[in-house]
């Protein structure tokens, strides 16, 4: 043994008796409980009520909540939806009386080790041992994915498989020897339901009004308590009371065919105690059916990424680089390569597909008066684009978009990828609230996006169209219509890099064309592509915040720092505006800053502890290399009175605590802020 991690408040609890205590105390407390009652259809309303069928009659309901565990697929289909959920096998062995663990005065802790891939506990005065086999070993309950969960399954359980988990046995008797000489007296093997990426599914559900779900828990019980809470909590509320993106339904879409599933349960059930890293991609299931009209002819080309069943360029590679996947809790085979991206566009031009960006179309009568309400920024007039964000009623960041108005009442709204569906879901939510008339249509899988981004973008885009692209003609953060080598593309003058740039989003059957025509024109300017890797590199530098890092659902815009965005005098009372003034009012007790770092081969991520005086008092959002400063950099959440530029602080990387000091945002001059700084006559930080 090498090293270990004890938790003293660990412990375990009978599934079964905790189950009947927490229906007890909601009995208690005025819930009607009919068990067992079986689910035979829904029914959805025009109100947006609920008939819950059952061989006892029909219950009405306002909302319905999906917590059928292993059913949970089936109450699913019942409504079109097909939750990406497989039953896996379990297996565990129970041990005779051990009479070194009988003789113990106090009870062992759970024993997990990661290396044998298994838990093992005290159960009386034998042990318990659960194994979690390898992707090859581990059985899928096939039939059940293909004709569904047999009526009436309760308690049955599977035929166990010894020889299937007996190298994991043989770790644990190297590891605790006193299993050698105990007998098995019972082998339990039992079905769970795995999601593609373990973790469960938890909240309402896109596309279907008041349909939560709290579905797909790999580890049982452990965690119903805090669940509960937490969903009431949003349905009573109007939103999440803490940030769980991680957890959120409407991270899957009709991507995640039964096949996918099928593919990422074994790779996860088999991944349950491997060591995770920063940057981690797992490759089973991959490419799903969501692919950019780029994917063939880039694929050889890069490392490609994972981003919501989209196949997405990390990093491109050059003849002797080191290619492929490299994980590391340090800089690896991606490091130089983004630094070459990071020059090309600071001081040429590139190109990048940003096609798994979510693209919804609203317009109708209401647009206007609807995108008002929702986001906490002024709706953008034609042909000009703004980034707004929506807001939840206690003031705190739902999401961010850029919304454009293309003509008079109708806008595109776009989103990262990760945020498709989640944020769908609530427009569409306010939608109805409010009985606005408004079309919604998602475009997110018909339409690529390339990004071109650099000093020479305008020259080489000029070379493909007659508009005129010129500062004084095409401004930053206008949008309009045009052709490019006769391809019909909506162009946004803007960057996530920071440069001068342009996002062209267009029929995704064009990209390829589209990508061949830019490539070509750009050949004497020395154009080339860049990936997500350097974008991140890129937009840290200019002080860009991403969503899910510097602000969630558990931040308000003003500790953010994104005060130029929340327009608290517009005439419209959007979501969250007197939480915001009430907010404003009383004072930040945390600010966002802008750290550089003294670090050795490691850069922050996000989420790492920052230290002042001995102490813990905030965490790092993200963090990347800065290619330009030649040192790392990071935003980090800390108290007020430690957020001034100049404050020296230390950030914990791989547990060693390196020096930080807060500096002025940004590292790096935007373009757009270089250009009106150079008419003015004054000399701008590149």
């Amino acid at each position: 043994v090498l090293a270990g991690l004890y938790n003293p408040g660990d412990g375990h609890i009978d599934p079964y008796s905790l189950t009947m205590a927490l229906a007890a105390g909601a009995r208690k407390y005025g819930a009607q409980l009919n068990y067992p009652v079986q689910v035979t259809n829904l029914n959805s309303r025009s109100d947006g009520t609920w008939e819950v069928e059952t061989p006892l009659g029909i219950i009405r309901a306002k909302r319905i909540v999906n917590t059928a565990g292993f059913w949970a697929r089936e109450i699913g289909k019942m409504i079109g939806l097909q939750h990406p959920l497989i039953p896996v096998h379990h297996q565990y062995v129970v041990t005779s009386t051990i009479p070194e663990v009988k003789a113990l005065k106090t009870e062992l802790p759970v024993i997990r080790d990661l290396e044998g891939s298994y838990y093992l506990r005290q159960e009386r005065d034998g042990l318990l041992f659960g194994p979690y086999e390898s992707e090859e070993k581990m059985k899928l309950q096939d039939s059940w994915v293909t004709n569904g969960v047999p009526p009436g399954f309760g308690k049955e359980l599977f035929e166990p498989d010894l020889d299937r988990i007996m190298e994991h046995i043989e770790a644990a008797m190297e590891m605790v020897p006193v299993l050698k000489n105990a007998d098995i007296i019972n082998t339990i093997a039992g079905p769970i339901t795995y999601s593609p990426d373990i973790l469960p599914m938890v909240g309402p559900h896109q596309g279907v009004r008041n349909y939560w779900v709290a579905i797909g828990f790999g580890y049982g019980i452990i965690h119903a308590g805090g669940i509960g809470k937490y969903l009431s909590d949003w349905i009573l509320q109007g939103e999440p009371p803490f940030d769980l993106i991680e957890l959120d339904p409407n991270r899957y879409g009709k991507w995640t065919t039964t096949e996918y599933t099928a593919a990422k349960a074994r790779e996860s059930y088999g991944f349950n105690n491997i060591v995770g890293y920063p940057k981690e991609e797992r490759f089973a299931g991959r490419p799903t059916e969501r692919t950019s009209g780029l994917y063939d002819l880039l694929k050889s080309k890069c490392s490609m990424g994972f981003h919501t069943g989209w196949e997405q360029p990390h990093w491109f590679y050059k003849p002797g680089d080191e290619t492929g996947y490299k994980p590391s809790f340090r800089r690896t085979n991606w490091f130089d390569p983004v630094g070459r991206e990071y020059k090309q566009v600071m001081e040429k031009v590139g190109v990048i597909d940003l096609s798994p960006f979510g693209k919804f179309k609203v317009k109708g009568t209401d647009s206007v008066k609807l995108l008002d309400h929702l986001f906490a920024n002024v709706v953008p007039k034609v042909g000009s684009t703004n980034i707004s964000h929506m807001l939840t009623p206690r003031g705190k960041v739902y999401a961010e978009l850029t919304v454009s108005q293309l003509s008079p009442g109708e806008f595109m709204l776009v989103t990262g990828s990760g945020s498709e569906l989640h944020d769908l879901r609530w427009i569409e939510e306010e939608v109805t609230r409010g009985s606005y008339k408004v079309e919604i249509e998602n475009m997110t899988d018909e339409m690529g996006v390339l990004g071109v981004a650099g000093p020479y973008a305008r020259q080489i885009l000029q070379k493909l169209t007659s508009e005129d692209l010129s500062d004084g003609s095409f401004k930053f953060l206008q949008s309009r219509h045009l052709k490019l080598s006769d391809i019909a593309v909506t162009a946004i003058r803007i960057s996530y890099t920071g440069e001068l740039g342009w996002e062209l989003y267009h029929r995704k059957e064009d990209s390829l064309a589209l990508y061949s025509a830019i490539m070509e024109a750009g050949q004497k300017e020395g154009i080339d592509n860049f990936g997500t890797y350097a974008l991140n590199a890129l937009r840290l530098e200019k002080g860009f915040r991403a969503w899910g890092a510097e602000m969630n659902c558990d931040t308000n815009p003003l500790e953010a720092g994104l005060e130029y965005f929340v327009k608290l005098n517009k005439p419209a009372d959007f979501t969250g505006k007197q939480a915001l003034k009430q907010i404003k009012e009383k004072g930040l007790k945390r600010r966002l800053v802008y750290l550089t770092l003294e670090t050795d081969n490691v850069d922050p991520e996000g989420n790492e502890s920052v230290w002042h005086n001995g102490k813990v008092i905030g965490n790092t959002t993200s963090g990347s290399f800065s290619y330009s400063a030649q040192q790392s950099l990071a935003f980090a959440y800390v108290p007020t009175e430690l957020s001034k530029v100049g404050q020296k602080l230390e950030v914990e990387l791989l547990g060693k605590n390196y020096p930080a000091a807060i500096v002025q945002e940004p590292l790096v001059l935007t373009e757009p802020t270089r250009m009106r700084l150079q008419r003015k006559g004054e000399s701008p930080k590149v």
